[in-house]
């Protein structure tokens, strides 16, 4: 599209279903590199990705020729084949429906980039419950506790 220029900076956030923490060290840079490809070959830019056993989160660069739900269903549905393909949990992998996607300005983007970065100490303080609400609060968006993610016994 000549004469398109955008920047468009979005935040993904999903969860494996029943958030279950089966995302394994010994095999995460692989899911975020095959991602990374997913991502790519759609045409966007990836700027950070990372997670935890039980969640991911994206920062994309996303350009305008692809829906956020299109991207969605191609990084999810990719990687959950991907996973099962390859055995790397017990039974089938599965993400959890719906995820959370939360637009950036520029100015924001590197603050995105260090929260992302840090997860795994960010979680030592806060649960992905709590973290989830708390994006939700923070961009206003109207949510009903019932299709948050329940407490992990």
């Amino acid at each position: 599209m000549a004469n398109t220029f955008t920047q468009i900076h979005i935040h993904f956030v999903f969860a494996v279903k029943h958030r279950d923490g089966i995302i394994n060290k010994s095999w995460r840079d692989e899911l975020y590199k095959y991602i990374t490809g997913i991502i790519q070959n759609n045409k966007h830019k990836l700027i950070c990705i990372n997670g935890m056993p039980d969640h991911i989160h994206i920062l994309v660069g996303m350009r305008p020729t692809q829906s956020i739900s299109d991207l969605l269903q191609d990084i999810k549905g990719g990687s959950s084949k991907w996973i099962n393909e390859r055995q790397f949990v017990k039974g089938k992998f599965e993400w959890q429906e719906g995820y959370g996607a939360f637009s950036y300005g520029k100015s924001q983007v590197k603050e995105v980039i260090s929260y992302i970065d840090n997860q795994e100490e960010h979680h030592k303080k806060k649960t992905f419950k709590e973290e989830y609400i708390g994006f939700l609060e923070k961009f206003e968006i109207d949510y009903d506790e019932k299709f948050i993610f329940r407490d992990l016994i």
